[in-house]
């Protein structure tokens, strides 16, 4: 996104300037009944962020074997007459995450204590103290038995606890190339997805572009049904400027609808609105507006304007279903049958100000449910592309990581987790990459395909690049 490396800059600096000293863990000693002490003594502090865009946090992990409704529970700090009361019906899962925003109730200081208790709010549950701001995360580990400790921030999700995987060199050519006419496209390339013969590329001013092979190695803007310079993206109103930042396809190609995500509406460019629109691009209407939003800002965790969801992708019921995908909604196997119409698949979507990455299960209907919640193990995502020939998920990070990439595939606890880290290729400058694409397997020779990059910053006049990989 335009001027985002500094304000990027400025929250890195301002996270590593935090001095880290050891926290200390008190658990309280339940004095309910002993049948409503059993089941809340399975619920745990596991995460505190006192410091960050996402300061004044606090999560919660189940760590039994049954659903337990915490309705009216209260968390505190230090100060008896601090107090957040959580939702009614709020019930937490076995394995299950939720994250609090405390801000409006109370403040976490940098020598500070989180307490939960039960609704009575004299019988305490649990308690965690520090004597420095977290840097970023105060998080234990393992979740919810062990010890807390500074980690990366990943509220609603697993705690970062080290993959123990170590980088390793890009996995194909070290060369990279342009791939596109110098200054065609300009500043604010974001997303990519390419759809055999046809690129389509998320512009975060509020554009879309069709584009089309330029020769061999290139593209170039599609000159057809009203493809010349991009088409303008509108919310469902027809009003407002989608601030898309990624683009995906489902199994429908892009016949069934292009979908886009976005972090904030342009046009008020200081609030947040975290949403996936979905747009028919038959037309030949050179401003086109979405059939459906899905705005998800209020089921996740609060993020600057400018630091929302950045890629999307897409992964097939089926593909889910046969690696054991677990439905963190539920805590069971994912059951697509469960929900209502939707699109035979799950949306995953990337944000950049946390580096967390959310499955939703996207119905019809514009309703949505959460079914995943993961850890990139990075400062930001900025790109997700579901490469289907590889079953694995590519997440990728711009100049804020050096251009690192990594894989993700579902693990035996039905969990997508961190199989591979990749440096980027050593003939491509440290660029603020935000989009990323694979091509099919039909793209395959000599046991290598080619790899996109957008380059958001438009470097060298240049807003695409080409690479590859291993087939």
């Amino acid at each position: 996104m335009t001027a985002s490396r500094v304000r990027r800059w400025r929250h890195s600096l301002r996270v590593l300037l935090v001095a880290v000293a050891g926290p200390t863990l008190v658990v309280g000693a339940l004095t309910a009944s002993p049948a409503h002490a059993a089941a809340a003594d399975d619920i745990r502090i596991n995460e505190v962020v006192t410091t960050g865009s996402v300061n004044d946090s606090v999560e919660l992990y189940n760590k039994g074997t049954a659903a337990v409704d915490i309705s009216g529970w209260i968390l505190k700090d230090d100060n008896d007459s601090s107090k957040y009361a959580i939702a009614s019906g709020t019930t937490l899962a076995p394995g299950g995450f939720v994250a609090f925003d405390v801000h409006n109730a109370f403040g976490l200081g940098s020598s500070d204590e989180a307490r939960l208790y039960l609704a009575d709010g004299t019988t305490l549950v649990d308690s965690f103290s520090w004597t420095q701001h977290s840097a970023p995360s105060w998080s234990r580990c393992p979740d919810g038995t062990g010890a807390f400790g500074s980690a990366a921030l990943t509220l609603g999700a697993a705690n970062d606890c080290g993959s123990g995987i170590s980088a390793t060199a890009w996995p194909g050519s070290s060369s990279v190339t342009t791939a596109d006419t110098k200054n065609a496209f300009g500043s604010d390339m974001s997303g990519l997805y390419q759809e055999g013969s046809v690129m389509w590329a998320a512009q975060n001013s509020g554009k879309l572009w069709r584009l089309v092979p330029n020769g061999t190695t290139a593209w170039k803007a599609d000159t057809g049904n009203g493809w010349t310079s991009g088409k303008t993206l509108r919310f469902p109103s027809g009003s407002g400027t989608p601030d898309d930042e990624g683009v995906t396809l489902t199994g429908a190609g892009s016949a069934g609808g292009v979908y886009v995500s976005s972090e904030r509406n342009a046009d008020s460019s200081g609030t947040s609105r975290l949403s996936v629109l979905k747009y028919d691009v038959s037309g030949t209407s050179t401003t086109v507006n979405a059939s459906t939003e899905w705005n998800l800002t209020s089921d996740l965790p609060a993020v600057g304007s400018n630091l929302g969801l950045e890629g999307i992708t897409w992964v097939p019921d089926a593909i889910l279903t046969a690696a054991g995908f677990k439905d963190e909604s539920t805590g069971a196997a994912y059951a697509p049958s469960t929900y209502a119409s939707h699109t035979g698949g799950v949306f995953f979507v990337g944000v950049e100000g946390t580096g967390m990455i959310y499955g939703y299960v996207l119905k019809d209907d514009g309703t949505f449910t959460r079914v995943a919640s993961i850890s990139s193990g990075m400062a930001g995502v900025m790109e997700l592309q579901w490469e289907p020939q590889a079953s694995r998920l590519w997440v990728v990070c711009d100049d804020t990581c050096s251009g690192q990439h990594r894989t993700m595939q579902i693990n035996s606890s039905g969990a997508f987790a961190t199989t591979a880290i990749h440096n980027r290729p050593t003939g491509m400058d440290n660029f603020n990459n935000e989009g990323f694409s694979i091509s099919g397997s039909d793209a395959c020779s000599g046991g290598t395909k080619p790899v996109y990059w957008s380059d958001d910053s438009n470097d060298n006049g240049h807003a695409l690049r080409r690479g590859t990989i291993t087939c």
